[in-house]
Parts: structure tokens; sequence; C-alpha cells
């Protein structure tokens, strides 16, 4: 959880924690040293403790998530630490932004953990293995692929792990005495249990619980969503660094068994030794930042409400907040004029490496009806894309800005085990080809309609006098 991460000064002393955290190995982490530690933070809709355990009756009814068993990703934020710990940056990701899920193809990269999960379930089940068994690699393997989804969409690489269940959010809200929390007007939605006056209050943790999770009936859906997961988050940091909290040790014994009951980590980060260096951590250097979004209102072609991102401007707003230089795909080439060259000098290979069936033939014909000579046709067996890109020998090819131009200004990326003479298009699930054969890449949302892009907001930081009001 956040509080574990950004208030480092409570948890001097606190040896037990170490011992009593749930741990998990094995997620392929870290890798990068770039001057700061990355930690993903996931807020699963689970119905157990960090260990497993089930929730007693009065713990169930507090979550108002009714009996469903889920594995949902409901909250996912990138959180930023220099070496130094001198501040941090956590960057909220929209669940139903649709990117490209290892294994999935295009999906809701809130589907990344979950339907990873359960399709690696049943083939282990059906191969033999126990439903406990079963249950616990595929696990691995849906956080395994959430990792994956978040640091090719960002562009950075994960650290470390965070885990928080539910009950998280009501225990550590608790724990510290309610946090407060101002709305621009009442809401009443019966779904999440949120039924708050407009104002600033106090709220308790299953309040609280409702707060966060409330989507329906909101301005901006779960946009609106985030932002209140963020001023939570900044309350509770205030809360948590307030002197009524770090001079009570009941409070701390309190938090700590929250955490302890709460939250999973990856078992190869000593917590206890990371929080040491964010002593001197202040409030007003915890900030909160959302990427930018294409479309909120996307929908794909089989009907299903998603939000739409732009992979590159993600990695280049992402890398903007960091301080950090963009990646090698932020700078791949998209050209905009056609170049005067001859199509038929060179073969042109187009491969589909989406869930969208037909897509690498019909593209196929919009390149020869434009003169171009086609090679192989067929699914991608090579490496996965996040997005729809033309490969070449070299990323100022001619013959690739021919084929990018002709199919709507595609990017461009450099592969030097093609012969100067071939163009691989390798089609991802953003690409879609229009009624009159032209093609329009990345538009698989609402036909016909125009998107609802968002920029970014201004940056939430805990140091802020008085809880931040929102829808």
């Amino acid at each position: 959880m956040i509080i574990l991460v950004v208030t480092g000064i409570a948890w001097r002393g606190v040896d037990s924690l170490r011992s009593n955290l749930a741990t998990i190995g094995g997620l392929g982490l870290g890798g990068a040293r770039d001057g700061a530690v990355d930690i993903l933070l996931v807020g699963i809709d689970s119905r157990t403790d960090a260990h497993g355990n089930a929730l007693s009756p009065s713990e169930l009814a507090s979550l108002h998530a009714g009996d469903e068993v889920a594995s949902n990703t409901d909250t996912i934020i990138l959180i930023r630490v220099p070496n130094d710990g001198s501040s941090a940056t956590a960057i909220s990701i929209p669940r139903d932004a649709y990117v490209d899920v290892p294994g999935l193809g295009m999906s809701k990269i809130n589907a990344a953990f979950g339907a990873t999960r359960e399709i690696e379930r049943q083939e282990l089940v059906e191969e033999g293995e126990s439903e406990s068994e079963a249950d616990k690699e595929a696990t691995q393997a849906g956080r395994e692929a959430l990792i994956k989804s978040v640091a090719d969409l960002t562009g950075i690489t994960v650290d470390h792990y965070v885990e928080i269940g539910l009950l998280g959010f009501v225990l550590l809200t608790d724990a510290v005495g309610g946090v407060d929390v101002c709305l621009n007007a009442p809401v009443n939605e019966p779904l999440s249990g949120a039924n708050f006056p407009a104002g600033e209050q106090t709220l308790n943790g299953s309040e609280a619980l409702s707060f966060v999770r409330q989507r329906h009936g909101l301005p901006r859906g779960d946009l609106d969503r985030i932002v209140r997961q963020q001023v939570f988050m900044a309350s509770l940091v205030q809360k948590v660094l307030s002197a009524n909290t770090l001079t009570n040790p009941g409070r701390l014994n309190q938090l700590s068994s929250a955490v302890q009951r709460s939250v999973v980590l990856d078992s190869d980060w000593d917590i206890i030794d990371f929080v040491t260096q964010l002593q001197d951590l202040a409030g007003g250097n915890v900030t909160f930042e959302t990427i930018p979004v294409v479309d909120i209102n996307g929908m794909t072609t089989a009907g299903e409400s998603i939000v739409r991102v732009d992979p590159d401007a993600v990695r280049k707003y992402v890398a903007g907040v960091v301080g950090q230089e963009p990646t090698e795909s932020d700078t791949d080439t998209v050209p905009t004029t056609m170049p005067n060259i001859d199509m038929s000098s060179f073969i042109v290979d187009v491969v589909n490496d989406s869930n969208i069936n037909g897509l690498a033939a019909s593209v196929g014909q919009t390149l020869v009806s434009e003169g171009f000579d086609l090679g192989s046709i067929g699914n991608n067996t090579g490496a996965s894309v996040a997005r729809t890109t033309v490969f070449a020998n070299q990323s100022d090819s001619e013959a690739a800005q021919a084929v990018s131009v002709t199919l709507g200004g595609l990017p461009i990326t450099a592969d030097p085990s093609l012969d100067s003479e071939e163009v691989r298009v390798v089609l991802a699930g953003d690409y879609r080809t229009s009624s009159g054969g032209a093609s329009t890449p990345g538009n698989i949302a609402n036909p016909g309609t125009s998107p609802t892009p968002v920029e970014p907001g201004p940056a939430i930081t805990a140091g802020e006098p008085g809880p931040h009001c929102v829808n």
C-alpha cells in the first residue's frame, strides 16, 4: 500500500513487520538501474486477506462488494521513488485502458491479471494439477502478465510489486482514525454503497472503500474514480504523517496489523531497509498523476467498453513526469508524406497479431490495390507488438515509409534481420480498416463518432491544505 511506500518513518522499530508480511517471488522484477525504485501498486477485488484466509461475515459486509468471487485489478498505480528518497510520484492507469497483454493480445489492462489467471488455472487443472496448486501457479502468471503490461505501456521497468485487497482500504483507514475527503456534490450510488453529502467529511474504513470504488454516476466514470483514489491516498498520507499518528503506539500497531493482513509484497524487497530511506519524506513531496487518455468512451468492434490510450503518448508523458529520457519506441518514425518509389521494387509481408479474424488478408488487399507486391500473409509467429507497426531493415526506409503512409501513418521500427527489399507489417488490435478500404490505425472505437480525449489533470499532492474537493 502507498502508505507503506511513502511513510516509512512510521515503521521504524516495527521489527515484526518484516517476518509477518505476505510475500511472493519469481515475478521477473527489476533489471533497470535508472536512479529510482519503481513500484507497481495493485488493488485486487478479492474476498480473502493477504494470506489467503477467508474474511469474516462482518468484514465481507463492510466491503459492499457482493458475493461474487473476483480477481480483477481495480487499482493500478506505478510509484516512482528516487534513490535518495526525497519524493514519490504515483501514476494511475485506468483499469479499462486497452493495451497489449502478453498471451491475450489487446485487452483491458485490468484483465491482464484476472483473465490470464483464469486461463492458466483451467489449463493446469485439465493437465491434472490440484485445484490449490493450479490456483497458486495461475495467480503468479496473472501477476507476471500485469507487470509486463504496465512496463510495456509506460516504458518503466517495475522493480517491486505491492498488492492490496479490498479489506486493506477498510483496515488502513480505520487504523488512522478515518480519512478526510470533500465532495463537490452529494452522491447516492447503491452498487458501491457510496451515500455521502456534499462538502468535507471524515470517512471510516467501510465508507472509504465505497468512496474509492464508486464509478457509476460520475461524470467521467473511471477517471473520476481514479481522482477519488488519489485524493484518498493523499489524505491518508497526511494522516499517517501527522503527529497524532506517529506518536501514538496504538495507531502504529493497528497500522502494522492492517498491513500484515492486507498487503502482499515481492519477496526480493526488504521493505524495512527501503522505508528507512524515506525518513525525510514530507507529504508535499508525494504527487499523484494520471496517464493521458485518447478516448474515455471507446468501444471495441465486439462492443466492449474501453478506455483508449496511445502507448507512445503514455510513455512520453511518464518519461516527462519522472524526468527520464523517452524509450526507443518513443522515437519510432511516423512519416507524413509519400516517397516517390516503385511499389513493385520490394515485398511486403503482412501478419496478424490481433484477435481480429481476417485482418491481415484485408490489409493485404488494400496494399495490392495500391500497387504493392505482397509476400506472406498470415498470423504473427514472432514477438508480439503493443501497437500496429511497420518493420524494415532501416527506420528511414522509403519502402517502409510508403507502406506506412498508405496505411494511415503507422510507426516504423528498424529490424536489421530483414532484407533491404523487405517490409513487414505487424497488425495489433489497435488497427481497423474502414469501409472504404483505406485504413485508420487505432480506430477501434466508436466508428463514425468523435473520440473523447482526456488530458491529464493537475497533479494532486499530499501536502495540499485540507482535502481536495472532487466529483
